[in-house]
């Protein structure tokens, strides 16, 4: 009865991940299809030539990946930073309030991508910020930050402030304590909200849309392409890039958070 109970769970993990990742395995399929503007299926024939016309033919791609690595290492640098500074204050210290203000340092990510852009938009308009690639940046940090903070967080949690006390009490400046004490013990969690929080940044669209102004990430100018393409394949070789660029980050925060935990 035990095994027969299993089987139902076993077929909705099944079908869950097809959901999920058919569509993924879709468009790999149509980055190598011979027909450039409609997918048919099966495709007539198979080529990598698109991956060449996008490296050597397309330099259109090229300002927008430059523009997205920019923002995206800018803003998980200052995530790193916020986020930490963020977590390690509201883990030590109790005040009233607290809870409160940890729910709103969560809020940018629980939100809608469309509620954050149109905040941060009107948020810039009013103070007469002229949008430029520190918008998209500043724009990113919001959710990256939030990332970061619950990795941190919970590893602050997991630790001991009695080490921190002794190194104090030893003589150890704010400065030595965070290096020497503090740091490698939450190292393994800050690596893992920061590859996440470069991931999240990479391919976000929505907030992007509302900050970016006239300038073009790489999430952007596929979706560009989606809407008026030129030749599909090469649309599907970018996002296989895209989505190699995320996965990788998001494996080793897998992996790192994982060693932290055993």
């Amino acid at each position: 009865m035990h095994s027969e109970a299993k089987w139902p769970l076993k077929l909705a993990a099944t079908a869950g991940l097809l959901f999920l990742h058919i569509p993924l395995g879709l468009i790999i399929l149509y980055a190598f299809t011979t027909e450039e503007k409609s997918y048919q299926f099966p495709p007539p024939g198979l080529t990598t030539q698109w991956f060449a016309k996008a490296w050597f033919d397309r330099p259109d791609i090229w300002p927008p990946l430059y523009l997205s690595l920019e923002v995206a290492l800018i803003s998980t640098l200052l995530a790193m930073i916020l986020g930490t500074c963020a977590a390690a204050a509201l883990s030590r210290a109790r005040f009233y309030g607290r809870n409160s203000l940890s729910l709103l340092f969560v809020l940018p990510i629980a939100l809608p991508g469309i509620i954050t852009g149109m905040a941060l938009r009107s948020a810039f308009d009013i103070m007469s910020i002229a949008f430029s690639t520190w918008t998209i940046i500043l724009g990113h940090t919001t959710f990256c930050m939030v990332v970061v903070y619950n990795n941190v967080l919970a590893r602050f949690r997991r630790t001991s402030g009695e080490m921190v006390e002794a190194s104090m009490d030893l003589g150890a400046t704010g400065t030595q304590t965070f290096i020497y004490v503090v740091l490698p013990q939450i190292a393994s969690a800050l690596l893992a909200g920061g590859m996440l929080a470069f991931a999240l940044s990479f391919d976000e669209v929505i907030v992007t849309t509302f900050t970016a102004g006239q300038q073009t990430t790489l999430p952007i100018w596929i979706y560009g392409e989606l809407r008026h393409p030129t030749i599909r394949p090469i649309t599907n070789v970018v996002a296989i890039f895209v989505i190699a660029v995320t996965f990788v980050p998001i494996l080793f925060a897998y992996y790192f958070t994982r060693e932290s935990e055993s």
